[in-house]
């Protein structure tokens, strides 16, 4: 009995592992569907993603049909850069596999 659920540890800490060295090219693939997100500390303030947030905002509602090519070109960048600043500071979170969780639910449902 002991060394099964030393087994079942074993392989849960060893698959929880690997997502959690995941780099940035793994968080576009598509086996993202089934991902639990967890919230981790944040580094910007409440103030400052409000903020980044309602510029994003403005972006998107802004008429862009009298614009340069230009223009909305840095209207892109700028909204991405905005994104990307509140997702890598602000938005900190833990990504858990589908498989991974499904594996620990059962270990716990077990014991």
């Amino acid at each position: 009995m002991k060394k099964t659920i030393f087994i079942a540890l074993l392989m849960i800490f060893s698959l929880g592992a690997s997502t959690a060295f995941a780099g940035k090219s793994d968080l576009k693939s598509k086996s993202d569907k089934s991902t639990v997100l967890t919230k981790s500390e944040n580094n910007l303030s409440a103030l400052e993603v409000n903020r980044l947030t309602t510029r994003v905002e403005e972006i998107r509602d802004m008429d862009k049909t009298n614009m340069t090519v230009s223009e909305k070109r840095e209207l892109r960048k700028e909204s991405r850069s905005i994104k990307e600043n509140v997702r890598r500071d602000g938005g900190g979170y833990i990504y858990i596999g589908g498989g991974t969780l499904l594996l620990i639910l059962l270990i716990i449902l077990l014991l």
